[in-house]
């Protein structure tokens, strides 16, 4: 693959997951602001968009690749997946992690004042990932897994009462906002994660787990909008 600085973030990493990384180590959003280009991204940003390349072409090309072409996979298969794997993920990550923010704000909280936010931040995290993932379980997938039906068996697909799939997703695709912007706030507050020096073990602990879990969400997003809402729009389009 010739990466170009005019191709677009969120369809390379449909393309190969690994180049996910090197995104990531430029700190450039591969999945809510996914449809920038490279070279609009890197001058967001103030980064030599040549350097970025250089880095995607290096990783594209080592030898191996281990990396999962989800972009292959069928539209209820994928649906499936992220509900089966992230959204389950979500739910159990969530129960773990708001006790230890509980805990370590109780104990260092008056040094480390910022823990406060942290805890609001993903208490809303919480809250709103719970509401979005039951709007997709109960709407969205379920007109999705028709949809890749209808296409199985050649038939039709009777028209949704919210009209268009587009129109659920573009809801959703803002609540990936959203959230991808509470998450950078949290990076923020917690110096990327890192735990100050007077930290106990469940304070790196906590931290460690909402970087493990910043990570499973851009991966979550990553799916969602850059190759399941796509492939679904298309397929609808298709069929009518």
């Amino acid at each position: 693959m010739n990466i170009q600085e005019n191709q677009i973030i969120g369809e390379l990493v449909a393309k190969d997951y690994r180049t996910a990384s090197v995104f990531k180590k430029y700190g450039i959003d591969f999945c809510c602001q996914g449809n920038r280009t490279i070279d609009e991204a890197c001058q967001k940003k103030n980064i030599d968009s040549k350097s970025v390349v250089n880095d995607l072409d290096a990783v594209i090309q080592a030898q191996g690749d281990n990396s999962t072409d989800y972009k292959s996979w069928p539209l209820d298969l994928l649906a499936d997946y992220i509900e089966k794997k992230h959204h389950r993920y979500v739910v159990e990550k969530t129960a773990e992690i708001l006790p230890y923010l509980d805990k370590i704000c109780r104990v260092h909280g008056d040094r480390h004042p910022e823990l406060f936010e942290i805890n609001e931040h993903f208490n809303k995290t919480a809250g709103e990932l719970a509401m979005h993932m039951k709007k997709e379980e109960l709407i969205l997938f379920p007109f999705v897994r028709k949809l890749a039906q209808a296409k199985q068996e050649g038939s039709n697909v009777v028209a949704p009462p919210f009209g268009t799939v587009q129109n659920p997703i573009e809801a959703m695709m803002q609540e990936h906002t959203n959230e991808g912007d509470r998450f950078r706030k949290i990076e923020e507050l917690s110096n990327n994660y890192t735990p100050p020096q007077d930290a106990c073990n469940t304070y790196g602990v906590t931290l460690g787990l909402l970087k493990e879990f910043e990570q499973d969400l851009h991966l979550h997003i990553h799916l969602e909008n850059n190759i399941l809402f796509p492939k679904a729009i298309e397929l609808e389009k298709e069929l009518s």
